[in-house]
């Protein structure tokens, strides 16, 4: 695409930071915006050698100084990574990151943004699904189990609100289980299990192991992100392989069979069983494929 004006919402973060790459590669000018709570500087180390195409502002999505920064910068897109990320998995956090979700929204909006792009985790979005289910398509929807679902799905549904009634374009992107470089060891299975094999030590499996997830990897994930930023508008579409993948045979894949015994701990309050999302929709409409 035409070189753009892009604001990014997590952008020193595990994916935004590998996204800003992927954007400035691009020529594009890329403003982040984080408050480094989660995210690094050290993240973003390539793209502050990008001279007059980079800027970064330490402040909060929720404070009066980021809708005044947007209207100052007037991106064309905003892409939002910072509504729940691993930091506010549990249910204050879920209803500050719906509240994040109506900030970025608003400030879209009094901005005159073309777009914004959000990310939402498919597990929250979707909740626990039957077998048959898998891999679960855009349009099912179980009743939510517990707020951080409820918070999750409503952040979803506030993006057709504006939409609707302020002209503000969106794609919700529903994440798997994201992984690869920069990824915090707390943030996902994979890194953990990458740092306890570097380590040479026994990982910690959270329950018996069978829980499954769909794993997709940093690259196709930013390629989906950077995809949607132009198509699929006024849709959500789900970022995955339609593979699920258990934690027990995760494990066995990548240490092999001299591997030590995992660790088991207590399973993770309100963990899902099982995920998987169907690609067919981002392929359809986004032309991408795992």
């Amino acid at each position: 695409m035409a070189s753009k004006k892009i604001l990014i919402c997590g952008g020193a973060g595990f994916i935004g930071s590998h996204l800003v790459d992927r954007f400035i590669a691009e020529g594009h000018e890329v403003d982040v915006v984080d408050n480094l709570s989660t995210g690094t500087l050290a993240n973003l180390a390539d793209a502050r050698n990008a001279a007059g195409r980079f800027k970064f502002q330490n402040i909060a999505i929720e404070s009066s100084e980021f809708a005044e920064l947007v209207s100052l910068r007037r991106p064309n897109i905003i892409v939002n990574l910072v509504s729940f990320s691993p930091s506010h998995a549990h249910l204050h956090g879920a209803l500050s990151s719906m509240e994040l979700s109506v900030a970025v929204l608003e400030a879209a909006r009094l901005a005159g943004v073309e777009k914004v792009v959000s990310a939402i985790p498919g597990g929250l979005l979707y909740g626990e699904v039957a077998v048959r289910d898998l891999p679960i398509k855009e349009g099912h929807l179980n009743d939510a189990r517990i707020g951080e679902e409820i918070f999750a799905r409503a952040a979803s549904d506030i993006h057709s609100v504006y939409r609707e009634r302020h002209g503000v374009e969106f794609t919700v992107l529903a994440m798997g289980n994201v992984y690869g470089p920069r990824q915090r060891t707390e943030d996902g299975v994979v890194a953990a299990f990458v740092d306890a094999l570097a380590n040479g030590r026994a990982p910690i499996v959270h329950g018996n192991g069978k829980q499954s997830r769909d794993f997709i990897y940093i690259d196709d994930t930013v390629d989906a992100l950077a995809r949607a930023t132009e198509r699929a508008g006024g849709l959500v579409v789900n970022v995955g392989t339609g593979i699920s993948t258990s934690v027990a045979d995760l494990w066995a894949t990548m240490a092999g069979a001299a591997s030590p015994v995992p660790r088991t701990s207590t399973a993770r309050p309100n963990d899902l069983a099982r995920m998987s999302l169907s690609p067919v929709r981002a392929r359809i409409q986004l032309g991408w494929s795992p």
